[in-house]
């Protein structure tokens, strides 16, 4: 009987000390869309939020951190702001933490993007911070835009970075012509990195079906390369630009310079993104 007892003693602790183990801790990644300080958790993807005290690149612009300037709707959908507070116009930009590389990337967004301010832009893309040199900062772009002129109809560009300087709606950036109603409403919009082709392509509503289809472009290797300039650095020919390390997704809203004149008609502006992703290849 005491041989059994022992057991049971035995048996009872193990289930205690197994209770008492400390589980694994959550993956942030797997958190529903939410705002927590300056980390965005949204698509399954954590996300930072750009701030500083100083002018910053692009534009330069200001850029907020303040709750009302990005946050989550009852939907879970993502609302960016250009916004006036204390005199000074801020814009918004949230950076993803995940490392991403070749792949398909994949944003449905919702409002009129047709008939934004000439002096703001909305940037969809890929950046590395550490590859200006050897691969133009790693940069691929879905952009809307009207760069500043108001007559320009067509907002929606594709881009491949470095754009030809001096010809900037060159060979190296589209924008597809007709690309006005459909980019007012739900709009889906996509490209695939390989290291031989970048292959965009735009849909009405929040799915990729081939019928919705309105907008495609592609860019491959036998297009000339270009080079990069930041003041009066240069970096290396380009055709198609590699990731690097520490390449990731962002979202910005920005305001052409003179950022501090604000968007034209001087009203607050607001985006929502509804969804993002990120297939490797």
């Amino acid at each position: 009987m005491r041989y059994n007892k022992f057991y049971i003693v035995i048996g009872i602790l193990f289930i205690l000390l197994g209770g008492c183990e400390q589980s694994d801790p959550p993956d942030p990644n797997s958190f529903p869309n939410q705002r927590n300080g300056l980390s965005v958790f949204f698509s399954g993807f954590k996300w930072t939020v750009k701030t500083d005290t100083v002018l910053q690149g692009p534009g330069p612009n200001y850029f907020s951190d303040r709750e009302e300037d990005i946050y989550f709707d009852d939907n879970g959908y993502l609302h960016m702001r250009i916004a006036k507070h204390d005199s000074i116009w801020y814009s918004t930009e949230i950076v993803a933490d995940k490392h991403m590389g070749y792949g398909t990337y994949t944003f449905t967004l919702d409002g009129d993007y047709a008939n934004i301010p000439e002096n703001v832009v909305v940037g969809l893309f890929t950046w590395d911070n550490n590859t200006f040199f050897e691969q133009a900062n790693s940069e691929i772009d879905i952009e809307f835009s009207k760069w500043g002129n108001a007559s320009q109809q067509s907002t929606l560009q594709y881009g491949i970075q470095p754009i030809n300087f001096g010809n900037y709606y060159g060979e190296r950036a589209f924008k597809p012509s007709g690309a006005i109603d459909p980019i007012i409403g739900v709009s889906t919009h996509q490209f695939t990195w390989t290291d031989t082709l970048v292959t965009f392509r735009s849909f009405t509503g929040d799915e990729i079906i081939e019928a919705n289809q309105f907008a495609e472009w592609t860019f491959g290797l036998d297009n000339p390369p270009r080079i990069k300039l930041e003041g009066l650095s240069a970096s290396q020919p380009v055709v198609i630009p590699e990731p690097g390390t520490t390449t990731n997704a962002r979202i910005n809203f920005w305001l052409l310079n003179p950022a501090q004149n604000g968007p034209a008609g001087n009203e607050d502006q607001e985006i929502v993104i509804r969804s993002f992703n990120f297939e490797p290849l």
